[in-house]
């Protein structure tokens, strides 16, 4: 009963952040300041409500697949080998926060050729299509997985687990960072500020309009946080950077 219980909780509280963060993105994007952010929006066709509620039902169900494959590890005789640790004390605070950004980086490498594979075509119809039904993605797809890929997804804990020391906290930290930015790459609108452009940090990191031209295209920007994999691959889409300085332009004016 302890463990149905600790599933329970760890399921219903990874629910309350993806409805809390997904919710409160497209309340503020699709409602509040829908006429604001207009320039802002990447794909100018209206999300339809079937849409949504799809994205939302294989979210609530990809949720507690995640939440099982953690406990199946946490709690079974595969906890002894994993470099889970309770005592905070154990480590320093600075890799109890570094540790996620570990953590993030293996997650990119993980999720690049994890994707990659998904695209296959003897698998992409079977598994990955479910996800690319939303072609003009909204924040609630950013869980929006078939049962086979939210398997495939919810392994990187356990895999993070076994390969570097985390306490339960910088899991929660993880989840919690993967998740909004996972919102970030599906909210449908561009935010980045007008600055991150001629910044050294875009040529590092993913975009809204990275994620969401792969949404459109159905092939390339297969990267989750970081462009660096697309870029050694040459899976990049030709068309981002003009892409995204057509969003950013509509923003901000045409920028020097």
């Amino acid at each position: 009963m302890k463990h149905l219980k600790d599933f329970f909780d760890l399921g219903s509280t990874n629910l309350l952040y993806y409805f809390f963060f997904a919710g409160l993105c497209y309340w503020l994007c699709y409602i509040m300041f829908k006429r604001t952010l207009y320039n802002a929006k990447i794909q100018q066709k209206e999300i339809k409500k079937e849409d949504v509620i799809r994205e939302i039902f294989h979210s609530v169900i990809s949720t507690f697949v995640m939440a099982l494959l953690i406990l199946l590890v946490t709690h079974s005789f595969l906890n002894q080998y994993t470099k889970l640790y309770r005592d905070i004390n154990d480590y320093s605070l600075y890799w109890l926060v570094g540790s996620t950004f570990v953590g993030l980086f293996i997650h990119d490498t993980y999720f690049y050729w994890m994707h990659r594979i998904l695209h296959h075509k003897k698998i992409f119809k079977y598994v990955h299509l479910i996800h690319h039904k939303s072609t003009n993605p909204s924040p609630f797809a950013a869980y929006s997985f078939h049962m086979a890929e939210a398997i495939a997804e919810g392994l990187i804990v356990p895999i993070l687990l076994f390969i570097i020391p985390l306490h339960f906290i910088s899991i929660y930290i993880f989840i919690v960072s993967s998740l909004m930015i996972n919102i970030y790459g599906h909210l449908g609108y561009e935010i980045a500020p007008k600055w991150l452009r001629n910044s050294f940090l875009f040529t590092i990191f993913n975009t809204s309009v990275y994620h969401n031209l792969h949404h459109n295209k159905f092939k390339g920007n297969y990267g989750l946080y970081f462009r660096f994999w697309d870029k050694i691959m040459k899976t990049e889409n030709p068309d981002y950077v003009k892409t995204y300085d057509r969003i950013q332009e509509k923003r901000f004016g045409k920028q020097g």
